[in-house]
């Protein structure tokens, strides 16, 4: 239950994450934003690790949360990609998918599988993901491989993050986390140094980048707890739930309008929980 619990925690910081960078994205380029909130998470995941007193990992720690990150990292600017180039109503939802069915196999290949409750929260959970990222607006469902190439790519890097760093948290929580955010700084500021741009936001928009850096490191630290306490797959799942609050906090701040299939989606999401906890 307590890994329940923590992996609905991690899906509300990713959600909430997810609209402030969208939000600061509007006005500066997404690696820019990613840098900055990138940035942010180094201080708060550092004094957390002081504080909890978390013991020095392994080196192997260390290699599988740098790798974690370079991975996640590009996912997310797969993802992007992906919106500029084709349907974000299909983008979301594939890569969204994706991102738990990764460590679900995983999970059944080194966990076992799970038990027919579960597994039917697994099937309205991913359905839910699916349900809540789209808009109600494309009236045109077929999707050629195209459509689906980058989203299925950042899809896979996503679950593979989720993987990877559960692996780099076994032995201690929070420096494979902090050298995780330090790999991703990097591998932003390389990416912004070889577009030869600038590397850092508008003015304007840090204030929501540093608040998606901070609610970002909130959605990892939860979701390595669910996932040290609780199943992998349970845990990712859960996680990927996150563009419900994205969804509501767009409804309820910018006024955007929510579809009766995200209405349905969000309710089927709760009843998946419901299974999930039995």
């Amino acid at each position: 239950m307590l890994s329940i619990i923590y992996g609905l925690i991690s899906a509300l910081g990713w959600g909430a994450a997810d609209f402030s960078g969208g939000l600061a994205s509007r006005k500066s380029s997404a690696y820019q934003v990613l840098f900055l909130s990138e940035l942010a998470g180094l201080i708060p995941l550092a004094i957390l690790a002081l504080l909890a007193r978390d013991p020095i990992p392994p080196f192997s720690a260390w290699v599988w949360s740098a790798l974690a990150s370079t991975v996640g990292t590009f996912g997310m600017l797969i993802l992007y990609r992906a919106f500029a180039e084709g349907r974000m109503t299909i983008a979301a939802p594939v890569s969204a998918l994706l991102a738990a069915v990764v460590p679900v196999i995983f999970g059944a290949l080194t966990e076992g599988p799970p038990d027919l409750l579960t597994g039917g929260g697994f099937v309205l959970a991913l359905a839910a993901v699916w349900i809540i990222s789209r808009d109600g607006s494309a009236t045109d469902l077929r999707v050629s491989l195209r459509d689906l190439r980058l989203p299925l790519l950042s899809g896979i890097f996503f679950g593979s993050y989720f993987v990877l760093i559960h692996q780099a948290t076994k032995e201690a929580y929070f420096w494979p986390l902090v050298n995780a955010r330090l790999a991703g700084t990097l591998v932003m500021l390389g990416y912004g140094l070889v577009l030869r741009g600038p590397i850092l936001p508008r003015r304007e928009s840090w204030r929501l980048a540093l608040l998606a850096g901070v609610l970002d490191v909130g959605g990892n630290v939860f979701y390595v707890l669910a996932s040290q306490t609780g199943r992998l797959d349970v845990a990712a799942v859960l996680g990927a739930l996150y563009p419900a609050l994205t969804v509501l906090l767009a409804w309820l701040l910018l006024k955007e309008h929510i579809s009766r299939s995200q209405t349905f989606g969000i309710l089927l999401a709760f009843v998946a929980i419901t299974l999930l906890t039995l």
